[in-house]
């Protein structure tokens, strides 16, 4: 069901309302702080991207609401302090989303996706506020998979990038061959850096072929565990222990579950 604006204002101002009693008559809300409420919004955000990649439409609506609690706590706690309320939060945002849409809010004209993307950085550099380099917005703190892309999404925004994505494939294949060399070497330290040269490589591929790494990397990763998880099933109905089991009876197993689409 989706609710009238008017609605939708008032559900958010009984959020506000909400916690503005926590925060005065609840024991923990009244002792958290930007630095104890940080690892719970990390967890809240990954929560959130778990419902997000199995298109779970209730826990979606549910950690988001989480989230939202997150960022209506912060802006409690910045009103508190003097420094800012949660319509300053909203206000910068909006003022931040008219000047990046300059094809929507002003006279720009722009066809695509892409050149909107384009232009959102060569914005963010203008910005009193922006990032002051193209790199400088991407945080520190992110995920090295996810890092990676970031970098190159921002970097082909402002014209670097592979004229043709068919070239991209040889600098993957150079980057396995020096891998090789090192690992030969049994330089354990160079060995690092070329592999991590070849996953930045094999990120760059699939930017350019529009395919989202850590998309793929995390179907994968639940593809595994639900295969993994069949071959441990059977293993106990059979009355035995992975750990007593040859490699070639889990291969078995493992190709059962394959067969069956798991």
């Amino acid at each position: 069901m989706i609710h009238t604006r008017e609605e939708q204002m008032q559900s958010f101002g009984r959020l506000l309302d909400i916690l503005d009693e926590l925060r005065v008559k609840c024991p923990w809300d009244k002792k958290q702080t930007n630095e104890s409420l940080r690892p719970n919004t990390i967890e809240e955000v990954y929560e959130l991207c778990d419902a997000l990649m199995k298109n779970d439409e209730k826990n979606i609506c549910k950690e988001l609401g989480d989230v939202l609690l997150h960022v209506v706590f912060y802006a409690k706690i910045g009103s508190e302090f003097g420094y800012f309320d949660i319509k300053d939060v909203c206000d910068r945002l909006c003022d931040k989303l008219i000047f990046r849409h300059p094809h929507v809010f002003g006279s720009l004209q722009v066809d695509t996706a892409e050149k909107v993307s384009e232009n959102w950085e060569q914005i963010k550099l203008k910005e009193k506020d922006g990032n002051k380099t193209v790199l400088s917005g991407v945080p520190q703190a992110l995920p090295s998979l996810i890092k990676a892309y970031r970098i190159q999404e921002k970097v082909h925004n402002v014209g670097f990038d592979w004229e043709n994505r068919i070239e991209v494939w040889k600098k993957v294949k150079e980057e396995i061959q020096e891998f090789e060399t090192e690992i030969g070497s049994m330089d354990k330290e160079c060995a690092e850096m070329e592999l991590g040269d070849i996953l930045f490589s094999l990120i760059n591929v699939a930017r350019l072929y529009k395919i989202n790494p850590d998309n793929a990397l995390e179907h994968t990763n639940q593809k595994f565990i639900r295969r993994f998880n069949y071959l441990e099933e059977e293993t106990k109905k059979k009355g035995t222990r992975l750990c007593d089991m040859s490699l070639d009876e889990m291969e078995l197993l493992w190709e059962q579950a394959k067969n069956k689409g798991l």
